[in-house]
């Protein structure tokens, strides 16, 4: 993740995505979900489902967690 949206979440990824630093929980959650399921992401609905499709729900929340603490 931090290659792309920084160590902090406070980097657009490819200056294309929002700025994820800040989401609470939930949010991420389902973005990463509609990442996966190719319902979110728009522009970078492709890039991202290749970034999370292997992710299982438990990897999802654990990542949500940590993203959601991101200051």
């Amino acid at each position: 993740c931090a290659g792309c949206h920084g160590s902090k979440g406070e980097k657009k990824a490819l200056n294309l995505s929002a700025v994820i630093q800040g989401w609470d929980k939930e949010k991420v959650a389902n973005a990463i979900k509609g990442y996966k399921d190719g319902t979110y992401g728009g522009n970078m609905k492709n890039l991202m489902n290749g970034q999370v499709k292997t992710l299982n729900d438990n990897d999802i929340d654990a990542l949500a967690s940590y993203i959601s603490t991101l200051k």
